[in-house]
């Protein structure tokens, strides 16, 4: 059965034997997935996607495929899960809400959870969507069920390696496991043109930094496995043939390797040289490290300093303040407003957009909340209850989607 099949949770139709090779050989299904004893509930349908795994007489020298890997989770350096998590942490806080000629109508039920089988909240589907968005350069949105009126009422996110997108004609063609899924999928691209079928996203640029990074924490690492020493050699009054050289060096890598930190001892005429002076600092490379990592969580829309990278001695609690302020206006409203513009074009009817509350993140002190209120209070532009609702003393149903507190 295909992956797409799969995904809704309906039941296998009949499987083909492969007739290559002895009777008693099970090559698994050739299509994609071999299930047996299949089961339609929302728990199987709820399971993580099937991971690669070798089946009966698979040759044993073959490599199934790394797909974790392969969608960059995995190759992410620190510095940029870390960026990446803030963004996607942030952004899926926000609560959503639904407009109509700019005035907040009912929620859907999938602004509180796209589905129920596999998300707990909007929270955790808003984080993969996010993610997606960041690391690979785009987002797959499938729907799990719709309504009478052809829009979707469950929908979840797909990993992009599950999906192939070829341009035909001038059009992208969407295929998931053999399918055609091209009139239902929601792509999300974080930067496009009219000549890819791709999105692309910021750690494309930064693939030297990343390599950089990654080659310096290796570096860093083998040193404290080896006992963290600097350049040096040993020095031997009287000359070594190959096989002794090779004894006195591997007894000297292993004796560091075992006393990690403890004193050095050089006999039988050996002496130890130093052929520069490092410290820790140095043997690091600190500075170059933080450079790259700095520029990657620039690429990635971060301040430097809200994920702890160095340059920002002294600042104040204003300048912070205006930090926090700079991350939500320059990075995280244009991608919060991209991914929910596209959301809503896909989901909701004509005439109709779902928008994140971004007002949390930058959220002015209880003071200067007050200060507004008033002058928005003195011109009639608000009320009394409006105020209460959104200071969460109580809500109206429309003013608690609006600001994710609770009735």
């Amino acid at each position: 059965m295909s992956f797409w099949t799969w995904l809704k949770g309906e039941a296998p139709g009949p499987i083909t034997p492969n007739d290559n090779g002895p009777a008693d050989y099970h090559p698994g299904d050739p299509i994609g997935i071999e299930f047996e004893g299949f089961d339609t509930s929302p728990e199987i349908r709820s399971l993580p996607f099937p991971v690669a795994s070798p089946w009966n007489g698979y040759p044993g020298s073959w490599a199934t495929p790394d797909w974790v890997s392969s969608t960059g989770i995995n190759k992410l350096v620190d510095a940029a899960w870390a960026c990446v998590d803030l963004n996607a942490s942030v952004m899926s806080s926000m609560p959503v809400y639904r407009l109509r000629d700019g005035r907040i109508i009912e929620p859907t039920t999938w602004m509180a959870n796209p589905d129920d089988t596999i998300y707990t909240s909007w929270q955790e589907f808003a984080k993969q969507l996010y993610w997606d968005f960041m690391v690979a350069g785009e987002t797959f949105i499938l729907p799990m069920a719709t309504g009478a009126d052809g829009y979707p009422l469950k929908f979840r996110v797909v990993p992009p390696w599950l999906i192939n997108v070829e341009l035909r004609g001038g059009r992208r063609e969407y295929k998931l496991g053999g399918e055609d899924v091209s009139s239902e999928i929601l792509h999300i691209r974080y930067m496009s043109t009219t000549t890819d079928a791709h999105g692309h996203g910021p750690l494309e640029v930064a693939g030297a930094r990343m390599t950089a990074i990654g080659l310096l924490q290796r570096y860093t690492n083998n040193l404290a496995e080896t006992g963290g020493v600097p350049l040096y050699w040993l020095g031997v009054e009287r000359r070594l043939n190959q096989s002794e050289a090779r004894d006195l060096l591997a007894q000297w890598i292993e004796s560091r390797a075992e006393h990690i930190g403890q004193p050095a001892i050089v006999s039988g005429g050996a002496e130890l040289r130093q052929a520069q002076s490092m410290n820790a600092h140095d043997m690091a490379l600190l500075e170059l490290s933080q450079f790259n990592e700095s520029r990657i969580a620039v690429l990635l829309g971060v301040p430097p300093f809200l994920v702890a990278l160095p340059g920002a001695g002294g600042l104040t609690y204003s300048n912070v303040s205006s930090l926090f302020d700079f991350h939500d206006r320059s990075s995280l409203r244009p991608k919060a407003n991209m991914a929910m513009s596209a959301l809503g074009g896909w989901a909701l009817p004509r005439g109709q957009t779902v928008e994140a509350n971004r007002d949390d993140y930058t959220r002015p002190d209880f003071n200067d909340r007050c200060a507004g209120y008033k002058i928005l209070f003195d011109i009639g532009a608000i009320t009394t209850e409006e105020i209460r609702a959104m200071e969460r003393f109580y809500g109206a149903p429309a003013a608690v989607a609006l600001t994710g507190g609770t009735d």
